[in-house]
């Protein structure tokens, strides 16, 4: 069987044109603000009555003094918009930057959360959208969706079964979250997608490592609930003792996941020349960063200006590492993701000549979040 070198060809994010800031949730609930640490954030990011005992707790404490937990803005889905429209134009944007028509993609993996669909994803309302002929799979492993996404893309392109395969996310914890349960403030919505094809030879994905997360299943749960206006929705809550589990189970997982990439792109840590983490925290990547002993700048931190946005986090990391010079053609790039009842993995990869789709949801006057 020939094998080829696999990687991503194009790169493109689209973000809701909502951006809601602090100063919405202090000016609409005061009250909420200044009972925060009694509510559900709080609880979920705190020491719970213990000292700081690992890099996770000391990575957060700087964030304990403040209600929102270091989340600045964050996009929220707005009139006439869905994670159907979001993943729509982050496709088109890819398809685009990769110079590629409906007819070139073979096979799309949508992993969509947080979906207008209860049963069924987005995989099949998406191609139709599209006008895409090919088969279309629903994927979902959480917030690890994405990079699972690019495991499976780019293993079924490496076999000769398919040739150029579009992967699309999305995240919608607006449509999760009651905006009056203080979680939802650390949360965005978004979508991105890319497309996995052949590359230079010597580029692309050179290994991978994915353990499940069975340990913190329980921490996060759906339950069915009125909303503010009396309609049955379903809703994603807390479990008490989640910050421990999290806590806990953090650092392991990162060194578990990263190491086993390594070895299995047959390269040490300290070769790779930038870390995308998704950050669900204001501090993951410092906290990443921390645990596997490299520099701050080696990594990216978009969290305060997207908050926790799911699957989409270390998609929009890669993105704005690429255009913002973090990472260039032939660098090593690692990429860790963690999904809560799921899976944790991380993904060794050469970065190629990988193009990305315009930032069009970006103000001119925007830089890179420093660490």
């Amino acid at each position: 069987m020939q094998t080829y070198s696999v990687g991503i060809r194009s790169l493109a994010l689209n973000f809701p044109s909502n951006i809601c800031t602090n100063d919405y949730y202090r000016e609409k609930y005061p009250e909420l603000v200044a009972q925060s640490e009694q509510k559900s954030l709080a609880r979920l990011f705190s020491l719970a009555d213990s000292t700081p005992g690992n890099e996770f707790d000391q990575e957060m404490m700087p964030y304990l003094s403040d209600p929102f937990r270091g989340a600045v803005e964050r996009r929220i889905l707005g009139s006439g918009e869905s994670s159907l429209t979001l993943e729509c134009r982050a496709a088109r944007d890819a398809l685009e930057a990769a110079n590629l028509s409906i007819e070139d993609i073979d096979l799309a993996i949508v992993t969509s959360f947080g979906t207008e669909e209860v049963v069924a994803g987005n995989a099949a309302f998406l191609v139709n959208q599209l006008g895409l002929r090919c088969a279309a799979w629903n994927l979902n492993s959480m917030c690890s969706s994405a990079i699972v996404g690019l495991q499976t893309a780019s293993t079924l392109v490496r076999a000769g079964e398919y040739r150029n395969v579009l992967v699309v996310t999305s995240c919608a914890y607006s449509r999760l979250l009651d905006e009056r349960d203080t979680i939802s403030w650390i949360t965005g919505d978004g979508a991105g997608a890319f497309v996995v094809s052949a590359v230079k030879a010597n580029q692309g994905i050179l290994g991978s490592k994915i353990v499940h997360s069975a340990e913190t299943c329980g921490s996060f749960y759906t339950e069915l609930a009125e909303d503010w206006q009396g309609n049955l929705r379903l809703f994603m809550r807390t479990n008490k003792g989640a910050n421990r589990v999290i806590s806990n189970t953090a650092a392991d997982f990162v060194l578990t996941c990263c190491e086993g990439a390594a070895v299995a792109a047959n390269v040490t840590l300290d070769e790779i020349d930038f870390f995308v983490f998704n950050t669900p925290t204001a501090w993951f990547a410092k906290f990443g960063a921390r645990v596997l002993g490299i520099e701050p700048e080696h990594t990216i931190n978009l969290y305060p200006q997207y908050g926790n946005i799911g699957p989409v986090l270390p998609l929009a990391n890669l993105y704005h590492a690429a255009q913002w010079g973090k990472i260039h053609e032939n660098d090593l790039v690692l990429i860790y993701s963690f999904g809560a009842a799921a899976n944790a993995t991380a993904t060794v990869m050469r970065w190629g000549n990988v193009a990305l789709g315009p930032a069009r949801w970006l103000n001119v006057n925007e830089r890179a979040i420093e660490l």
